[in-house]
């Protein structure tokens, strides 16, 4: 699954003047500190096959890339990426989720929409060296992780960050489930702002 149309990408590559949202999901940029988050409300990636196997009683972990680039197809500058494990309580109906890597922590008893929205809480990316008034765009990367992606990022000295970096250099595979959404430009400068933030749509 995509949730950002082929017409859209188009649009955006040839420079039109467009804010994702149209056909892509909403997706809401703020400062949090020194580093950048976003919100997605309405991209919704525990659903289809993902949540076929939660209910089946499977775990399924979720690969995320949040990336700051100097123009719509520039070169990514800054990036974060992580790997989330999602579980289902058939009887609770609830979802639980841990963060694994260094920083690892976990929750649980979350609805789905709780679930995805803690997700993009944990992601974040360091603003250092972005001057305040250079625009930028912003891109939200989630793919379901495949036995493939698996045995290349995890060993036995825990997530390799330069794999996981490798997994998103590629376009995810065709059968594989991913998402993505993004905003742009955005400058610090706007969203220093009080009261202000840069919203896609």
């Amino acid at each position: 699954m995509v949730s950002v149309t082929r017409r859209w990408w188009l649009l955006a590559s040839l420079g039109a003047p467009v804010f994702l949202g149209l056909a892509a999901p909403s997706l809401k940029v703020r400062l949090d500190g020194d580093d950048v988050r976003v919100s997605a409300p309405h991209l919704n990636f525990l659903t289809g096959k993902p949540l076929e196997r939660l209910k089946d009683g499977s775990s399924v972990t979720f690969l995320a890339q949040l990336s700051l680039s100097t123009d719509f197809n520039a070169l990514v500058v800054k990036r974060a990426v992580d790997r989330f494990i999602v579980s289902y309580d058939l009887w609770e109906e609830k979802f639980s989720v841990a963060k694994t890597g260094p920083d690892a922590r976990s929750i649980s008893h979350l609805s789905s929409s709780a679930a995805e929205s803690w997700c993009l809480e944990n992601l974040a990316v360091g603003i250092d060296s972005i001057p305040p008034d250079k625009p930028f765009w912003i891109r939200l990367e989630v793919r379901a992780e495949e036995p493939k992606d698996q045995a290349s990022v995890v060993g036995e000295s825990g997530i390799n960050l330069t794999r996981l970096i490798e997994v998103f250099s590629n376009p995810a595979r065709s059968q594989q489930s991913h998402w993505e959404a993004a905003a742009g430009p955005v400058r610090l400068l706007d969203l220093k702002k009080p009261g202000r933030g840069v919203r896609s749509g």
